[in-house]
């Protein structure tokens, strides 16, 4: 099962709640409290997303954190990699050179195709979308070309 971390959706959900209110400076406790998760949850992924760029903080009775830059700025793929690390389906299709069989592999193509429209879907939906109260429209299409592999096995 292809299946994002709790800590990555619990990431999706702070700053979808930041989102909501973007011009208010959002304590860790406040920020927990809102999203009912664990203060120390919370206090880790806040973390991660500053150091990702995602979120800026400031320090003292006015501080709290933000969103670094607008909610229709940000999207899926930001915050999953800002937890996850890049989003890829196989090491080949995130970096090349990082596969022994590469030379007699065969399939990495493909794999890249998947990841590139993967990270095409991701990239489409912004904070502003997770924040919504309604569901967003996702394409009906996805930004991929159909590939026929019959024709190759024969």
């Amino acid at each position: 099962m292809l299946k994002l971390s709790r800590l990555t959706d619990y990431a999706a959900v702070v700053m979808a709640q930041i989102a909501r209110h973007p011009q208010q400076a959002h304590t860790t406790a406040e920020l927990a409290q809102a999203v009912q998760l664990p203060h120390p949850t919370v206090s880790k992924t806040l973390k991660m997303l500053v150091r990702a760029g995602l979120l800026k903080s400031q320090r003292g009775s006015q501080g709290g954190y933000q969103l670094a830059r607008a909610a229709s700025r940000i999207t899926a793929a930001d915050i999953i990699a800002a937890i996850e690390g890049p989003v890829a389906m196989t090491e080949c299709s995130q970096a090349e050179g990082d596969c022994e069989l590469a030379a007699t592999c065969g399939v990495a193509d493909n794999w890249q195709r998947v990841s590139l429209a993967i990270r095409g879907l991701l990239d489409s939906v912004t904070l502003a979308h997770l924040a919504a109260t309604s569901p967003i429209k996702l394409p009906v299409q996805l930004p991929i070309q159909s590939v026929s592999l019959a024709a190759e096995s024969a």
